[in-house]
């Protein structure tokens, strides 16, 4: 199975970048799945039925989230109406929504999609290690599902690798979000499992992580309160990862950046 997942959609500049950069993805690489985190994609904070819309009609499965699920109060209501858009499985079991999304592909595979939240310097939370053990006791690949895709959404990149190993051999991706910046340590771990620890963002990079700089940089000279975090409005770079899996195993073969757009390197996978 081929998987594209898009990092962190920061605003209007990393939804245009995924409107103009995802038909030439999809053209050269012809992915079973395109999963996008748009935890930020309404103005830096949180989603909302609009912008869902728009990404799917731009060729997005799945929509992923984060720690900004609810900043769109009108999310709420929409959520359990929408089982392509998922929030993070390790939230107290009566939050609205679901934590996880079954895609069947064309041919007829099917792959399972989990968000999880990391605790390291975030918001309290269940533990997405228990809560990701619990669900495996559901599925296992190659025999209810053709691939288990994971987007681990925090801060410590620790704690996103010791998942990585945890689930090494049990999935085929743990894949990183929220920090904006895209790393580079892509790479099939030892058991099979593509390991990143941040995909990166789409949107503009000149920018401190998506907002803009003057804001950015004022918090830091001045520390005292400043304008609202804007999202930065310039060209943006689209950042995310390809991934090839073993249809016989569900476990990964290949892994590789993708960076297309704005100002940083680029990176265009070849298959």
């Amino acid at each position: 199975m081929k998987i594209v997942f898009i990092g962190d959609v920061m605003g209007r500049s990393g939804r245009e970048a995924v409107e103009k950069h995802l038909p030439k993805i999809r053209a050269a690489l012809d992915p079973e799945v395109v999963i996008v985190n748009g935890e930020n994609a309404a103005n830096g904070a949180g989603i909302n039925e609009k912008i869902c819309t728009q990404l799917y009609e731009a060729g997005v499965n799945c929509i992923t989230l984060g720690n900004h699920t609810w900043s769109q109060r009108e999310i709420i209501p929409y959520i359990d109406r929408d089982q392509k858009l998922i929030r993070p499985l390790n939230y107290p079991q009566a939050t609205p929504g679901n934590g996880s999304y079954i895609f069947q592909t064309a041919a007829g595979q099917k792959i399972l999609i989990v968000n999880l939240l990391t605790r390291l310097f975030m918001e309290p939370i269940d533990d997405p290690f228990a809560a990701m053990d619990a669900l495996l006791k559901n599925y296992k690949l190659g025999r209810d599902v053709s691939a288990i895709f994971v987007d681990f959404h925090g801060e410590a990149t620790s704690e996103k690798m010791s998942l990585g190993h945890h689930l090494d051999g049990r999935v085929s991706a743990v894949i990183g979000t929220h920090t904006h910046i895209p790393t580079a340590d892509y790479h099939v771990m030892t058991g099979g499992t593509a390991f990143m620890a941040d995909a990166g963002m789409s949107g503009d990079f000149d920018s401190v992580i998506g907002v803009r700089k003057d804001i950015g940089v004022h918090r830091f000279v001045k520390k005292v309160p400043g304008e609202r975090m804007t999202p930065a409005k310039g060209e943006g770079t689209m950042c995310g990862v390809y991934i090839e899996t073993s249809d016989k195993t569900g476990l990964a073969k290949n892994i590789q950046p993708i960076r297309l757009g704005g100002l940083l390197s680029q990176a265009m996978p070849q298959i």
